[in-house]
């Protein structure tokens, strides 16, 4: 049940995200409604509580899990690159979104396949 709750929240982070870099271009000033600064907060922080619940469950902190360590890397940079992407304006915005974009693939097919190596 938590997966399932766990793989909401991604379409739900992912989804609110690129409708902020949306609204950061056409219509910036909507990004001051407080539900559009906040919500997104609420959304993420059930992300991260889901995920830490299944790596708990899945008693993934040994060594040969460096998978999860990977994703969180991932993470991290997801993040400042979506920082990145809704303050910004013009090329730096599209290099910053695809960037987020390309991590959050990464993080997914990390998951998927539990290996943090997807290239070799």
């Amino acid at each position: 049940m938590i997966k399932i709750f766990h793989l909401t929240f991604i379409l739900l982070s992912i989804s609110s995200f690129v409708g902020r870099v949306y609204l950061a271009e056409k219509r910036p000033e909507m990004l001051e409604q407080k539900w559009i600064k906040i919500g997104p907060h609420v959304i993420n922080s059930l992300l991260l509580l889901t995920g830490f619940t299944l790596v708990f469950q899945g008693s993934w902190f040994s060594a040969e899990y460096g998978w999860i360590i990977a994703k969180l890397i991932a993470l991290v940079a997801y993040v400042g690159l979506g920082i990145v992407a809704i303050k910004s304006q013009g090329e730096l915005r599209w290099k910053a979104f695809a960037g987020a974009l390309a991590c959050f693939v990464y993080i997914a097919v990390v998951a998927a396949t539990k290996n943090a190596f997807i290239f070799f």
